[in-house]
């Protein structure tokens, strides 16, 4: 980084959050706080199966505090849910909304949040500060190492009629607060583990390399390339072992306040196409396509991925660039296939034919903006021929 750029002036937004061991039963402490009257709780059928959603609707009750639960979400939160929810938050007359789960139930809670307070069909609201009515109190329960979703001012949603997923970027969807508790992943299985986890990691890569960077936001980008590598793995053979667990939160964390500041690129705006054209689940794409737009972009970022793969804990010292390229990108391959990720798009169902307008969704995508090397259609292209 040029050192002249390290005295610009940043704005940097973050939530409040507490981290650590039993931090989801202070929701009723915090709803309280923020004057909640009856709380709209969005959650998924998984998370409930699990047992986290009772725990917090238990904790609602023992203050007595009312509540509705909202679990009509999907792993790829669609428009269509984030109105049923709407309509179930005005019909119950609530006043602030819990969100309990991983990367979807917080991005639906969060357009549940803009939709009531600015009476409008979520799709409208797309692009960057386009929210001009903050939303009710917001508290996350992530229970996820994963989308950062608690912590960031982004929310994605899938417009089924374009086959498309938007983001929405605005500092007014920020949550109010995020009850970050490394014991609810204890009960994530193998699969998800491992697609949030390498998510982390695509996290991190892209805000170290963004062209929205700062120190701030390379420090905690740089930390999450750290503890990945080393504690993913653990946490799919221990699943209940919270060493590896809390590691992998405090990984999550750190590269979801790297990226909801610097921006991410190419790999989300590519992996949010597949999200949207064919329904596939975001961090699995992400994983898959991480190598190969790391090879794509190396030349503009160097430096950055050198630091990057220092961080990740292999040996490039005194190795030339190209050198450095093909350690990481061979590293990330080896990181996605040695925890069950499917190494291509092929296997996860991807066709050839796809490839043009999966290509012309991602040009339109967000993230390409804080990508470090600006691609053309046929470059976008050339990257899932490689990953397929």
């Amino acid at each position: 980084m040029n050192p002249a750029m390290e005295l610009e002036l940043r704005k940097f937004v973050a939530p409040e959050f507490v981290f650590g061991s039993g931090a989801r039963h202070l929701v009723a402490q915090y709803a309280a706080n923020f004057g909640a009257r009856k709380v709209l709780v969005v959650t998924d059928p998984g998370v409930i199966k699990a047992g986290w959603t009772k725990d917090v609707t238990d904790t609602l009750e023992s203050a007595e505090i009312s509540h509705i639960v909202f679990s009509d979400v999907t792993s790829n939160p669609r428009a269509e849910e984030v109105m049923a929810g709407a309509e179930v938050y005005r019909q119950e007359r609530c006043n602030a909304i819990v969100a309990v789960g991983g990367g979807s139930p917080i991005d639906c809670a969060k357009g549940i949040g803009i939709v009531v307070t600015n009476e409008k069909h979520i799709l409208d609201f797309e692009g960057v500060d386009e929210v001009p009515i903050p939303a009710p109190p917001l508290i996350c329960i992530p229970t996820t190492s994963g989308s950062a979703a608690e912590v960031s001012q982004f929310a994605i949603i899938t417009d089924l009629a374009r086959r498309v997923k938007i983001a929405i970027i605005s500092k007014t969807i920020v949550p109010d607060a995020a009850l970050i508790d490394p014991v609810t992943l204890t009960t994530m299985p193998s699969d998800l583990t491992a697609y949030t986890g390498l998510d982390v990691l695509v996290h991190a890569l892209e805000a170290f390399v963004s062209n929205a960077q700062s120190p701030i936001t390379s420090m905690f980008a740089l930390e999450a390339c750290r503890l990945v590598p080393h504690y993913l793995a653990a946490t799919i053979r221990e699943p209940e072992n919270m060493i590896p667990r809390g590691k992998m939160m405090r990984a999550s964390l750190s590269a979801g306040l790297a990226f909801s500041n610097a921006g991410l690129g190419l790999a989300h705006a590519m992996a949010h196409s597949l999200g949207g054209l064919l329904d596939k689940p975001h961090g699995e794409s992400n994983a898959i396509l991480m190598p190969y737009v790391v090879s794509y972009n190396f030349a503009e970022a160097a430096d950055e991925y050198t630091e990057i793969a220092d961080a990740m804990g292999l040996d490039v010292a005194k190795k030339s660039s190209e050198d450095v390229k093909i350690i990481l990108v061979n590293a990330l391959k080896e990181l996605v296939q040695s925890v069950g990720v499917a190494p291509k798009l092929s296997d996860i169902g991807v066709k050839h034919s796809d490839i043009p307008e999966l290509a012309r969704h991602a040009m339109d995508d967000l993230d390409i903006a804080t990508n470090p090397r600006a691609p053309s259609q046929r470059d976008v292209e050339v990257v899932y021929e490689q990953a397929l």
